[in-house]
């Protein structure tokens, strides 16, 4: 089963940034895409943090349990979830993505924290949420970024995790969360 553990903003973050997205100039947007191909964006439904990437044949039931004991432990120690805004942007290959801010080092450590505990990398972990792609092309470094340069939205906390799994259609992948954990006291009982 193809699964990740991802942390999904608050729906006012997202709706800040589907505003931002909505206002794009159409000019500025194409210069910016121009020479890639198929580029679209990603719908905001399926906006999120992937913290770990499980694999293609992921087994379900060992990725939750080890998830929920992690985050047992954190819980203990860490009660508050870490305080994060959107803000910023950048490209991998294919990929236009808006960065993610801890409000301070302890919400940045906050950050890595839920990153170990799904099981990821927190050293190499560059938190971001994926807003556009593309099948082919090179785009300008400054102009496809810069769509978003300046961009902060409103500051939020994920009182969860989830498991999804994600399967691989035609039109782009569908997520079903097939698993939730509690990342505070409150919402863990």
């Amino acid at each position: 089963m193809r699964l990740f553990t991802a942390l999904w903003p608050s729906a006012e973050a997202v709706r800040h940034l589907a505003a931002a997205v909505d206002r794009l100039d159409p000019e500025r947007l194409a210069r910016a895409t121009e020479g890639l191909r198929k580029f679209r964006f990603v719908e905001p439904e399926r906006w999120h943090l992937t913290l770990c990437f499980h694999g293609d044949d992921a087994d379900q039931e060992q990725v939750t349990e080890r998830l929920e004991h992690r985050v047992a432990r954190l819980r203990n120690t860490d009660p508050a979830p870490p305080r994060l805004r959107l803000a910023g942007s950048g490209v991998f290959r294919g990929v236009l993505w808006v960065g993610v801010e801890p409000a301070d080092e302890d919400d940045e450590r906050g950050l890595r924290d839920l990153v170990h505990a799904a099981g990821g990398n927190p050293r190499g972990y560059r938190a971001h949420l994926t807003v556009g792609r593309w099948v082919a092309g090179r785009p300008d470094r400054e102009l496809l970024p810069g769509l978003f340069a300046g961009y902060a939205g409103p500051w939020w906390q994920s009182r969860e995790l989830a498991v999804v799994c994600s399967d691989l259609r035609e039109g782009g992948p569908t997520y079903r969360t097939v698993h939730r954990v509690g990342v505070t006291r409150e919402s863990s009982g």
